[in-house]
């Protein structure tokens, strides 16, 4: 046996080797989690430490929702546009760059008008004669300094419009063509427009994986072709420059390694794309679109600056997710690396980097890994501690002090897996030494009490608490075909509004939210904080939130968008109450079959034509509820009945007419109840009475079938 063990401590050295080994063809291979997890490292980086905003030569005229509050929706006539152009080449600006792509001709135009709409001969005749639209801009456009912006597509032949001013760029090196990110076809400007304009540039993003910005490219291929982005050609046009040159790095790491504009030198990735090293988002480079046209800027504020034109409003979408968390305007991360050109303030991940990584990561590991086999768990684990923190702080000074891109995260998950495989391998090394000493020990003392002194394991109690809780489940109908009838950015919109008055009144109830599902809402009552009265909360809460829910809807429907109504399921019982999901995340809910019935009653409102439905649990907790019976409810997948009502107008404010028509509604509800023959007769005269009310009709439809009874059993969810 000792022999055995002697053997297997030489081969346990090579666990950390294989876990060094493997860490580092993760490194070199950089596979999208290694990417993803990098990347989320050096975002927190710029959080910590933002660029120091420095007030360049750029500005962003904005559209923002104030400009399209004041001066009509979007797009506006071109002729506005070219007013905007004109005071800003007035006051001399260094160069104009539009975030937005003039594809389609203006609609708002004289003749484009008099063809769409039937108007008299002689008003087609004083249209036509006026200018158009689209010729009023581009004229203003040939007064110089204005780039137009080119979205990319990647389907396509490769083949580029005639119209499109492009550059030649001059290549130092090899072809840049390889490297760069290539697309198939052009969204180019009217021809009209880019025949005038003195540049066009690409306004396309390649973002990463989770759809964050953090580089900007300077150049794109569009077949055998390299085009500039809107930022190259504002920093072109604007220093009068006539081309731009592309530096090739040395073939041992080839790619792209800077690309010169005018006296502007700009370090790239090998692929042609600037980092860029966000600064938080302020006022002073931003001129609203409306203080522009209405002369409310200083003539300073223009002269010599590199303006942008571009939208925050969120309606036009153009937003983008920034490293700094949250979303920003897609035209703010050209400003922003305008801003870093301009100062000199950029981020570079150097072309040694790569090499310095995997040093640290196997001089780390071994060493790490080694002593967590050799030594004492006390001293690798301090050695641990020192690796990783000597790693991250690495990567933190390196960009904190001067501004490069270091990755600490893989050099410290290949430490930390040395460690850990090392550990794992002593771990089981030391329990099989063990369970050897431990067979060896039984001979002398008795087995079970060996077992007792070596595991001795620890009583843990995990869940939650028992507790009894009401619960209001909510659902919008018809969302999903909302999303396909309207921009689903307008309909995010309208949701969210929805949602957030939902939510409100919950909270004003004191409900807890339990979680949002698509367009559903779950609401508890009388968890974390017991509330004797949870009942009757969650009864008021459903019935505002009801209120609120249909009035929403008829105001969206009055302006001709076809928002659904809401169902509304309430119930409670005795649930286990408290965070589950072990120790890496929390979540606080409650789970029961109160939960799932709760949400039952809200979705057999469609099949009984209500739109909300309460049980008798909840009900006899709220003494004074104007309701009325619906029936008893087998719902599906049980075997108990259980008592629903429904609010009298579900909820929603009603005329004495409808409180006096309960009585009789449930005379005939107690007929049936009784399988009394007189409930068929009771049930048609009320439906005479109410022709549309829901539940009426249900149970005259089950009397004419031969049901009796007040048992409903529903056979869909």
């Amino acid at each position: 046996m000792r022999k055995i063990l002697r053997k297997i401590r030489h081969l346990n050295v090579l666990a950390p080797l294989l876990a060094v080994a493997l860490m580092t063809a993760v490194l070199l291979a950089d596979p999208p989690l290694v990417r993803t997890l990098r990347h989320a490292l050096w975002d927190e980086y710029q959080r910590l430490q933002p660029r120091v905003y420095q007030d360049t030569a750029v500005r962003i005229v904005d559209i923002d929702e104030d400009s399209l509050a004041k001066l009509g929706q979007w797009p506006w006539p071109r002729y506005r546009i070219a007013e905007l152009v004109a005071r800003l080449q007035a006051h001399q600006a260094a160069a104009i760059g539009f975030d937005i792509v003039f594809a389609e001709p203006d609609r708002t135009s004289p003749a484009a008008v008099s063809a769409d709409w039937p108007v008299p001969p002689g008003v087609r005749k004083l249209l036509s004669g006026l200018p158009d639209n689209d010729t009023v801009l581009a004229r203003q456009l040939s007064q110089g300094g204005v780039v137009l912006g080119f979205s990319l597509e990647r389907r396509g032949d490769g083949s580029l419009p005639a119209h499109m001013p492009v550059p030649s760029p001059v290549t130092m090196g090899d072809s840049p063509l390889p490297y760069l990110h290539r697309f198939g076809s052009v969204v180019a400007p009217l021809s009209v427009l880019g025949e005038h304009t003195s540049a066009v540039g690409a306004l396309t993003f390649v973002p990463d994986d989770d759809g964050v910005v953090r580089r900007v490219p300077l150049v794109l291929r569009v077949g055998d072709r390299i085009l500039p982005t809107l930022v190259t050609e504002m920093l072109r046009v604007g220093q009068g420059a006539p081309n731009y040159l592309i530096r090739m790095a040395p073939s041992t790491n080839p790619g792209i390694a800077e690309i010169r504009i005018g006296n502007v030198v700009v370090p790239t990735t090998r692929n042609g794309e600037a980092w860029v090293h966000y600064a938080p988002l302020r006022r002073e480079r931003i001129i609203p679109a409306w203080k522009l046209l209405s002369g409310e800027v200083a003539p300073g504020e223009i002269e010599g600056r590199l303006i942008l034109f571009g939208s925050s409003a969120q309606g036009l979408m153009d937003l983008r997710f920034s490293p700094l968390g949250g979303v920003i305007p897609g035209v703010e991360a050209h400003a922003q690396l305008l801003e870093q050109a301009l100062t000199d303030s950029f981020l570079y991940r150097p072309s040694w980097a790569m090499a310095v990584e995997a040093l640290t990561l196997v001089v780390g590991g071994l060493v790490v890994g080694l002593l967590a086999m050799y030594g004492g768990a006390l001293y690798s684990a301090l050695l641990l501690a020192t690796s990783l923190a000597g790693s991250l702080w690495g990567g933190w000074y390196a960009f904190s002090t001067h501004h490069l891109l270091v990755d600490a995260v893989v050099p410290s998950l290949g430490i930390f897996a040395a460690f850990l495989v090392a550990s794992t391998v002593h771990h089981f090394t030391s329990e099989r030494r063990q369970r050897w000493v431990r067979e060896a020990f039984s001979r002398y003392v008795s087995p079970n009490l060996v077992r007792h002194i070596v595991d001795n394991p620890d009583a843990l109690e995990l869940g939650g608490r028992r507790q009894t809780c009401s619960f209001v489940f909510t659902d919008l109908a018809g969302f999903t075909t909302l999303m396909e009838k309207i921009d689903p950015g307008e309909a995010v919109a309208l949701l969210n509004r929805y949602l957030d008055e939902m939510i409100h009144i919950a909270f004003a109830h004191e409900g807890t939210l339990d979680r949002i599902v698509g367009d559903a809402v779950a609401i508890m009552f009388s968890a974390p904080v017991r509330q004797p009265d949870h009942q009757q909360r969650a009864h008021d809460c459903a019935l505002a939130m009801q209120r609120y829910a249909t009035q929403y809807a008829l105001d969206l429907q009055a302006r001709g968008i076809p928002f659904g109504h809401t169902r509304v399921g309430v119930h409670c019982g005795e649930v286990i109450v408290g965070n589950f999901g072990g120790s890496t995340i929390f979540d606080y809910r409650a789970l029961g079959d109160p939960v799932n019935t709760a949400a039952r009653l809200e979705s057999v409102n469609k099949h009984l034509g209500t739109r909300v439905c309460m049980s008798e649990d909840v009900i006899a907790g709220v003494p004074g509820a104007q309701v009325r019976r619906v029936g008893r409810l087998t719902l599906k997948g049980k075997s108990r009945s259980l008592l629903v009502y429904q609010p009298l107008n579900n909820g929603l404010p009603f005329e004495p007419a409808e409180a006096a028509a309960v009585p009789a509604y449930e005379a005939a509800y107690g007929l049936m109840a009784q399988s009394d023959p007189g409930a068929l007769g009771a049930f048609e005269a009320l439906a005479r009475q109410r022709p549309d009310d829901p539940l009426v009709a249900l149970h005259l439809q089950r009397l004419r079938q031969g049901e009796s009874g007040e048992v409903i059993v529903m056979n869909e969810k």
